[in-house]
């Protein structure tokens, strides 16, 4: 039978606690072009900021402006005002931090692999492997179902730290709201009915959750840790590390740096799955009835 051991990569934050050197199978080959993923740019302007809560109360014409050209010339946002208690984003970004300090094998208990060798996407792991020669980040993760609640796998749902399930059903809900609330801010600038993105949606709508830790390496000019990539989901709603900045963003052909974002502001990255033009003819692409959010926790 064929060794296929090479689909089965280890902890990537215990593998940087012991080698000096990335393996081969982290390192970008020279025609991938390292200058255009690891050397970033800095903005030429700063990424616009929506004060959500003054666009959704008072449908603040300026505000509204403000969100119609972050659509048009970035598909990136930050949102701020955005009615999530700073205790509890300190609360969720803490709980998840100490998930991945946990030792090996207490995470294995929530492993993303079946009878130890067959990949599901729930869970903590490592994203699949499919072939031999595939780069792989330098990166661990969990990913969670979320919505609907009754669809979670409460399997893979980490129970320590004791507050982790408990944080994240309340941030779930909080960044439902959030969704609502720019859809609803959206149909309005396409002078649709208020609800009639939300509408779309029903209660079997898929939101996921993903956090991702980056140890750290001994050589970052040689490694990703996550390869580009596009997200596929309506919206993505990622809380950043305050203090740490890593994430890139493509606009315009260039890879811009990502500054670290603080004051608990939140980025919001809209997904392909709702392409949005606003024009004197406005078109949207939605899927039928379903919605795919993500959550993302960055962590070095």
């Amino acid at each position: 039978m064929a060794d296929e051991s090479w689909r089965l990569p280890n902890s990537v934050q215990q593998l940087a606690a012991t080698v000096q050197e990335p393996p081969s199978r982290y390192l970008l080959r020279e025609h991938e072009g390292l200058d255009g993923h690891l050397a970033g740019a800095e903005l030429p302007e700063q990424i616009p900021t929506i004060d959500l809560g003054l666009l959704s109360a008072s449908n603040d014409a300026e505000e509204a402006t403000k969100l119609r050209s972050a659509l048009q010339s970035w598909g990136f946002f930050k949102v701020s005002n955005h009615g999530m208690e700073t205790s509890m984003l300190d609360s969720v970004m803490t709980a998840t931090r100490e998930f991945f300090h946990l030792p090996l094998e207490e995470k294995k208990k929530c492993s993303n692999l079946i009878d130890g060798k067959h990949f599901q996407v729930e869970g903590y792991g490592n994203d699949q492997v499919k072939t031999q020669d595939q780069i792989l980040d330098w990166s661990d993760r969990l990913h969670l179902r979320i919505e609907p609640e009754g669809g979670r796998n409460l399997a893979h749902w980490p129970t320590h730290p004791k507050s982790f399930r408990d944080d994240l059903h309340k941030y779930a809900l909080k960044c439902k709201r959030i969704k609502g609330d720019i859809l609803r801010a959206i149909a309005k600038l396409l002078e649709l009915d208020e609800d009639s993105l939300v509408n779309q949606f029903n209660s079997n709508a898929r939101t996921y959750s993903r956090f991702n830790y980056f140890p750290p390496c001994p050589r970052p000019d040689l490694v990703l840790g996550v390869k580009p990539h596009a997200d596929f989901s309506v919206l993505t709603v990622l809380l950043m590390d305050k203090d740490v900045a890593g994430l890139q963003y493509l606009r315009d052909g260039t890879w811009y740096n990502v500054p670290a974002v603080c004051n608990h502001t939140l980025l919001i990255n809209i997904g392909f799955a709702m392409e949005v033009t606003i024009s004197e003819h406005p078109v949207i692409f939605l899927p039928d009835d379903t919605t795919i959010i993500k959550f993302l926790m960055t962590f070095t």
